[in-house]
């Protein structure tokens, strides 16, 4: 075979520090330097995604709370609202037989007064009992 025909079938070899090196090996090192500088890259990422979901995740849990806070308070205030209508329902019944005992002692049903009086009597007792158990 002649000398120069040779020369093709040889690897081209790059000169570099250590010595000869092929010249695939050459674009290899630089391509890892490339894949570790995105894997940095990408490690970088995930670190400020990671960091984004612990804010999120501490944003849901101050809203959870809020929200907790807010149910408990709305709670609070339906039990109120009960309680103020039953003590407006409480008080008509009482303007209303008071209204009647009125009318009874003017037209001289005296007995009629006497009944609707002691109806009247025994719903502040009752009330007052209420309060003294709660």
């Amino acid at each position: 075979m002649a000398p120069f025909l040779s020369l093709g079938r040889l690897r081209v070899a790059v000169r570099s520090r250590k010595g000869f090196k092929p010249r695939y090996r050459a674009k290899h090192k630089h391509g890892t330097n490339e894949l570790r500088g995105r894997v940095e890259r990408l490690k970088t990422e995930m670190e400020k995604r990671s960091e984004e979901q612990k804010d999120i995740r501490e944003r849901q849990r101050q809203v959870k709370d809020k929200f907790t806070a807010i149910e408990a308070e709305c709670e609070e205030l339906k039990r109120e609202t009960r309680f103020i209508v039953q003590q407006t329902a409480r008080t008509q019944i009482k303007l209303g037989l008071m209204f009647r005992i009125l009318k009874a002692r003017e037209t001289g049903h005296l007995d009629e007064a006497a009944l609707l009086t002691q109806m009247l009597r025994e719903i502040v007792r009752f009330e007052k009992e209420e309060e003294k158990e709660g």
